[in-house]
């Protein structure tokens, strides 16, 4: 049944305009709309969605003076009997008809005007938007249309699209971004998927994930996904494993290396053989920094030699109060294994809350580097299975707090590997899904190689204008919305899913753990074990139940 009319070609050559009076209010932003036309011979559905919604015609002012009278009412007191009082025209982009193979293919000809326009039915809808339908192996269910409703539509990414050529999503604080994650790591572990996932989780939010081994939805088959959660106190990554750029991380980022200090670093870890790949302790490391000037190092370190002294004392501090701890996650000899991290069928959770951020860049640095240069190193046979970086299958990374690992305008040890893997990741089963709540202070050029975007609400102007310049591939019609989008709607384009769409995501099979505390409840039961206050005392000394405000100002009267 038609629900409007074309009126003709809209303001840019892929866009019509349409006439309808919507009584039903069917017709919203990000709905789906068709017409029929003849492409070739064949008579094929063009679809269209629904990017703006004007007024053409509404009652007149002077109908709604009094708010105890409906317009309506009005209308027919003068005998205004139209069916239609109201009438709106929308500017629907063309998207095309559907085909199986090629996907949309627009017929590059605007409607003519005056041809019926209708709903698309659920079905077609739901086998036009997504690469791979609802249940097949390889879908990952993360909800259903918003503009339909709930589960009439079902949205799925292509896992096989957005597992290769990397992921994001973004959200302002409290919007969903964590919850939506949680979604799709459900998906990633499903048996038919069945994928190798590791969550780098700063703030602590990924914990409930480990209720995946206990829930029935991801066994079958003799599958069964489970999930490692690995706390801080049991991170530990070798001293020898780490980049220069990392321990200058570690050792300067808060007040800065000077000058000196850097380059005596530079020789002692040049001398204890980081450039080579020897193996070293933290011991070798100090006794070569006390070494450097013996060795004929920098002269011009400092002045004198008692400057010099200096220089090597306060780097020492540096080391013993990062690098050297001996609480601390490095360790000369122990080494969480790679293999044990990443595993087809598991879910690895890295906590870094409690860890001071400097710290968390490196372990997140040594993680992907590691792990990176393990698959390449796999794909390309160069490492065998006994080799503890031996990774057989593709490896799908997860970083909530994006913006802190590859932050705009500053380099830290993950902004480069970020760009490589992002860069090179799909040839050897690579990817990385960022999340983050600040994309305006995220890595542009890093933002843009995500070929899947979803974005939940967004209303920080700096953010907004980031995702514009950052994702082609939404509409800016539809990234008008991302401030009227509510908790867990989300727009989803890019690479996994054949047109972008509005979608409202699925509850979680799972807790979520990234819930905002309650305050309030948390302030009344603090208060509930203080001590009660001593009435007796105040009945029989009036002026200690007066507050400060009232013996200050009640003396001046």
């Amino acid at each position: 049944m038609p629900v409007g009319t074309t009126k003709g070609p809209g303001e840019s050559p892929h866009t019509y305009t349409l006439v309808a009076p919507d009584a039903d209010d069917q017709l919203k932003i990000g709905e789906f709309v068709a017409y029929d036309a003849r492409v070739d011979g064949e008579l094929r559905s063009v679809l269209g969605r629904i990017d703006a919604r004007r007024p053409l015609k509404l009652y007149p002012d002077a109908f709604m003076a009094d708010p105890q009278v409906a317009p309506s009412r009005v209308a027919g007191l003068i005998g205004f009997d139209h069916a239609t009082p109201e009438l709106y025209e929308f500017d629907v982009a063309v998207l095309g008809y559907f085909d199986d193979t090629l996907g949309f293919v627009n017929p590059r000809v605007a409607p003519r005007a005056g041809r019926p326009v209708y709903l698309v039915p659920d079905d077609d809808l739901a086998h036009a938007l997504s690469r791979i339908p609802h249940g097949k192996p390889g879908a990952a269910h993360i909800g259903s249309l918003l503009t339909r409703a709930r589960d009439r539509v079902p949205i799925t990414l292509d896992v096989n699209e957005f597992a290769s050529t990397h992921l994001a999503i973004i959200a302002g604080t409290g919007a969903g971004k964590s919850y939506l994650a949680g979604v799709i790591v459900e998906e990633l572990m499903q048996p038919s998927v069945g994928a190798a996932v590791v969550v780098v989780d700063p703030h602590g939010e990924y914990g409930t994930l480990d209720e995946i081994a206990n829930h029935p939805g991801f066994r079958g088959d003799g599958y069964r996904a489970r999930t490692l959660v690995v706390r801080p106190e049991q991170i530990k990554i070798r001293r020898d494993l780490l980049h220069p750029s990392d321990i200058y991380q570690l050792v300067g980022s808060t007040h800065g290396l000077s000058g000196p200090q850097r380059e005596v670093l530079r020789l002692a870890l040049r001398a204890v053989g980081i450039d080579r790949g020897r193996r070293w302790t933290y011991r070798q490391l100090t006794e070569a920094v006390n070494d450097v000037e013996l060795s004929g190092g920098p002269r011009n370190a400092g002045d004198d030699g008692a400057d010099y002294m200096l220089v090597k004392r306060a780097l020492m501090w540096r080391l013993n109060a990062t690098l050297g701890r001996q609480d601390g996650i490095f360790d000369d000899y122990e080494h969480t294994s790679l293999q044990e991290l990443i595993r087809p069928g598991q879910c690895t959770v890295v906590q870094l809350n409690e860890v001071p951020r400097e710290e968390q860049q490196v372990i997140a640095a040594t993680l992907l580097r590691r792990s990176f240069d393990g698959r390449v190193g796999t794909a390309k046979q160069r490492i065998g299975s006994d080799d503890e970086r031996y990774l057989p299958a593709p490896v799908f990374t997860l970083i909530e707090e994006a913006h802190h690992f590859a932050p705009a305008g500053e380099e830290v040890p993950t902004t480069n590997l970020l760009k490589q893997i992002l860069a090179e990741g799909r040839k050897f089963g690579f990817a990385v899904g960022l999340i983050s709540q600040r994309p305006g202070k995220l890595d542009q050029d890093v933002l843009s190689q995500c070929m899947t975007q979803c974005i939940l609400r967004v209303v920080n102007p700096v953010d907004q204008q980031a995702i514009a310049g950052a994702v082609e591939s939404a509409g800016r019609e539809l990234l008008a919305e991302l401030p009227a989008l509510s908790k867990g709607q989300a727009i989803v384009a890019g690479a996994a899913v054949n047109t972008t769409v509005l979608c409202r995501v699925r509850p979680r099979l799972t807790p979520h753990g990234g819930e905002s505390p309650d305050v309030v409840d948390a302030w009344r039961r603090a208060r509930s074990q203080l001590p009660p206050v001593d009435r007796s005392l105040e009945a029989a000394d009036p002026e200690s139940a007066r507050t400060p405000e009232e013996r200050l100002f009640g003396s001046i009267q």
